[in-house]
């Protein structure tokens, strides 16, 4: 069996990783048709809003709900797109003592801007629905494509996120039992919410210190969370594969990626490097550009449009056994073509997932 095929047959999560703009999605989306293929109930959570995904998945669009894919297969594929805010909201009613509490809190102004724009928020919320997920028996493998970032940690550290923000002392110190606003303003806070009254407006610190308050009451509901989403990616039923292009600073940022999961205990079980320019061993690049000197006319220039071709693909070679060389022995490398259309309907995402599962290939 190929790489792709054990870690989807071996898996019960598969995490997608990877900067922007390399194929994540699309990758993700072809795993998780492997997954059905091989007659699992697969479900892939994409965070990209782009409507091409639905597209190709013959869906008017994707929501934050699992939707069934039509598709001829032993099992089933599922597909839904990250929605931060309605996740979030759904996390607030779940960990709410009560309606008023988790109505006082998704009403308030600076919760709403927390909830869309604080950094770090979508890989919170991804990590959550993949949590959510995890508990759903209509399922049983979960690919998840994670937001682009330059920081393979964002995603690993998200389940910390509104932990730290509970843990701050502003936080514990507006929320202590018998103190309220009034004191703590007239004390220790005085001086910082002075401050931040000056630069951002009494009524903007206002709203952050009903929201800090109206949290009162769930931050253990929401630190045994994030302990237990951490349990779950440093499970062994969950495969991380790291995404990227030939490019080379693309394949710079992979090993960087790659070294991060390492410190932090994630083992990387393979690299899937898209768009690779097709290599031909029956001819070199220099090879090519001897008959191209040797030519006139039309052969000349299809001779020259060879070697510009080998060129390219030998130098994308180079730099993918420069990765190969920095992850190590133990992380195989699957390399997918480029193909001669942009992905755009399940055809497409056939052949990504045909080129995903075919033998592990050594650059």
């Amino acid at each position: 069996m190929s790489t792709i095929g054990r870690l989807v047959a071996d898996h019960r999560v598969v995490v997608c990783t990877g900067t922007g703009g390399v194929g994540k999605t699309t990758a993700a989306a072809a795993i998780a048709i492997e997954g059905a293929r091989q007659g699992r109930r697969a479900v892939v959570i994409t965070i990209d809003p782009a409507r091409r995904l639905a597209d190709a998945l013959g869906l008017a669009g994707l929501s934050n709900n699992p939707a069934r894919i039509e598709l001829d297969a032993p099992g089933e594929l599922w597909a839904m797109m990250l929605d931060t805010k309605s996740t979030f909201d759904d996390l607030v009613a779940r960990y709410s003592g009560d309606e008023a509490q988790a109505r006082g809190i998704t009403t308030n102004r600076f919760y709403q801007n927390v909830s869309t724009a604080l950094s770090g928020t979508q890989e919170y919320m991804a990590m959550e629905k993949l949590f959510e997920l995890n508990a759903d028996d209509r399922f049983d493998l979960l690919v998840v494509d994670t937001p682009p970032s330059r920081n393979a940690l964002d995603f690993l550290d998200a389940p910390n996120l509104l932990t730290r923000l509970l843990e701050n002392r502003l936080y514990r110190l507006l929320t202590a039992p018998g103190r309220g606003v009034l004191r703590a303003v007239n004390s220790a806070a005085q001086g910082l919410l002075r401050q931040l009254t000056r630069v951002v407006g009494a009524e903007v610190v206002e709203d952050a210190i009903a929201f800090f308050q109206a949290f009162e009451g769930m931050e253990d509901g929401f630190k045994e969370r994030a302990q237990s989403v951490l349990a779950l990616l440093r499970s062994d039923k969950t495969g991380f594969l790291l995404v990227a292009s030939p490019r080379h600073d693309t394949l710079r940022e992979a090993q960087h990626f790659g070294t991060q999961l390492a410190e932090a205990g994630i083992d990387v079980r393979a690299a899937v490097i898209n768009r690779m320019h097709p290599h031909s061993s029956a001819i070199t690049a220099a090879e090519a550009s001897e008959r191209t000197a040797k030519a006139s006319g039309r052969s000349a220039a299809w001779w020259q449009a060879l070697a510009d071709f080998q060129r390219a693909a030998e130098a994308e070679r180079a730099s993918v056994n420069e990765l190969a060389d920095d992850l190590g022995d133990g992380v195989d490398l699957v390399l997918v073509p480029m193909l001669a259309d942009d992905v755009h309907d399940l055809d497409g995402l056939e052949q990504i997932r045909a080129a995903l599962t075919a033998e592990t290939q050594h650059p």
